[in-house]
């Protein structure tokens, strides 16, 4: 009887053997499609542009401020612009929103505050950034009385990622090892000291990750600066945090719907898209040398 019952499982088996194969081969090809098409998507997106304006790029056209209603001349007054307005927002947001993640992840004690702390980053995430434009006009450049200039802009940049910035750096420093923390403390280690010498080196790489995503996402942003920063036009770049400055994704809205030359300046709209995708991933690949060394130091 026993011999009869296993030889009459054996065709269930392997029908149901052929049914798992069946669906796990449906499923990887489905992730394998989407993955695709993502990637295949992104690489039309940077053909297209690509194609389009890659004749306008020219060291003039770099090297060069906009002449004659922005029909012709250059974008540089764009370029520096926009790298200002990042690397001032950076050096705002990284260290409030590291010192945050930290108390968050260190110190803070699960709870009724906690959850609505965390709450309100996540809302805050989620938020348009046009809001945060309007925020920052009414803050920064009426009532702080700053002006529509490049440090309204930047802090304005600062506010909108913050919370993007507090959450990638809390999950790199909850990624630590606990391990990690019991053996600095053991071997006599004060809190902070353990946290200093061990878990921020540790979860430094998660930390960049987050700030090249930070850099990339407020790199693109046009409505936070419009209502802050971002000039119609200047012939050269800021002499101070209080002048207003050029920026690239402003620059292409200005010229993809303002006046009367949009078809004759098409070609510096896409020249101008082009040079802020090479940027974005110019600041992307540096973040990317930091984050490899800082993982060629681990140890474990």
């Amino acid at each position: 009887m026993t011999r009869i019952s296993e030889t009459a499982r054996k065709p269930f088996a392997l029908v149901r053997k052929k049914r798992f194969n069946l669906k796990q081969g449906f499923f990887l090809s489905l992730i394998r499609t989407f993955g695709f098409a993502g990637a295949l998507t992104l690489f039309v997106i940077l053909f297209f542009v690509a194609y389009n304006g890659i004749h306008v790029i020219s060291w003039d056209f770099i090297s060069r401020p906009p002449i004659e209603a922005m029909t012709k001349g250059g974008i540089f007054p764009v370029i520096v612009g926009t790298v200002l307005l990042t690397a001032l927002c950076m050096i705002a947001v990284i260290p409030i929103g590291v010192t945050t993640a930290v108390f968050l992840a260190e110190y803070s004690k699960p709870g009724m505050l906690l959850d609505t702390v965390m709450m309100s980053i996540y809302t805050l995430a989620g938020v348009p950034s046009v809001v945060f434009g309007l925020f920052g006009l009414g803050v920064f450049v009426v009532m702080f009385n700053f002006g529509m200039s490049l440090l309204a802009g930047s802090l304005t940049l600062a506010i909108m990622v913050l919370p993007y910035i507090i959450s990638t750096s809390e999950e790199a420093l909850k990624a630590v090892p606990y391990s990690f923390r019991e053996a600095s403390l053991a071997c006599g280690a004060t809190k902070w000291q353990t946290i200093k010498k061990v878990v921020l080196p540790t979860a430094m790489p998660g930390i960049l990750t987050g700030a090249i995503l930070g850099t990339a996402k407020v790199s693109g942003e046009t409505a936070p600066i419009m209502f802050t920063a971002a000039a119609f036009f200047t012939p050269g770049v800021p002499r101070s945090f209080f002048e207003p400055v050029m920026a690239l994704p402003y620059h292409i809205y200005v010229l993809a719907t303002a006046g009367t030359h949009i078809e004759e300046t098409r070609g510096i709209q896409y020249g101008t898209a082009l040079t802020l995708i090479v940027l974005v991933l110019g600041m992307n690949l540096l973040g990317i040398i930091l984050r490899s060394r800082q993982r060629k130091k681990k140890t474990w």
